[in-house]
């Protein structure tokens, strides 16, 4: 199981933003420009009368916006190799990566009739094993697993905190249950029941702010942890 350290990238080309204040608010622009994108992408998804498919292209989009003037590759495929600091799993080599996102992509679309947990706890996790990107996995797999989590359910959620927030917000949990479903795929097994579990929970509470919101209470700006 990975160690208390964050789980992400360890970038092998400098970033584009060295000072960390400076970084931390390109990031949080980014990241409310990533948020917007998904919620566009979810009323695309749910009023057009065209086939459903998730494509490579829609990756690469949230990628880009969640990096973009921070680092120099936003919406690219790394072209080496990528260690994630804090994990036991070794990503795939770079020649792999367009192939692997290809076939995530096909086992959305032909598992579409799984729940939206599923759809959601494979993308994180699928797209967290692959890294194909020198920055910003963790965040794009986190927008996309919310991204199929609304499409499937055919509307924007509720909620003042989003799924991805709580994760961002205590992400120890979604660490450990990454690991475990990396653990399980070096046993040639697909087992995402810790991360879906998870994603319950969470998204329990999203919901439970709205019932609290709507009985007249508050909703907290930093919700407690999981334990």
């Amino acid at each position: 199981m990975a160690d208390d350290k964050d789980r992400k990238s360890i970038p092998l080309e400098p970033d584009l933003i060295t000072d960390e204040e400076e970084r931390a608010r390109a990031e949080v622009t980014n990241a409310l420009r990533q948020f917007d994108r998904v919620q566009e992408l979810v009323d695309l998804w749910i009023t057009s009368d065209q086939p459903r498919r998730l494509r490579a292209s829609v990756i690469h989009d949230l990628q880009r916006l969640a990096v973009e003037g921070v680092n120099a590759f936003a919406g690219v495929y790394r072209a080496s190799g990528v260690e994630i600091g804090g994990s036991r799993h070794k990503p795939p080599p770079a020649y792999l990566v367009p192939g692997l996102v290809e076939e995530l992509c096909d086992y959305v679309n032909e598992h579409w009739g799984r729940s939206a947990i599923h759809l959601a706890a494979y993308v994180m996790w699928r797209l967290n094993w692959i890294h194909p990107f020198v920055d910003g996995n963790g965040r794009t797999s986190r927008a996309l697993g919310y991204f199929l989590l609304c499409a499937r359910l055919g509307a924007r959620l509720p909620g003042t905190h989003s799924l991805p927030e709580l994760i961002a917000r205590d992400k120890a949990p979604y660490y450990a249950a990454l690991e475990a479903a990396d653990a399980a795929a070096d046993e040639g097994r697909l087992d995402l029941s810790s991360l879906e579990q998870l994603l319950e929970r969470l998204l329990a509470r999203q919901f439970v702010e709205v019932v609290n919101l709507a009985s007249g209470g508050t909703s907290p700006e930093d919700p407690p942890k999981l334990h």
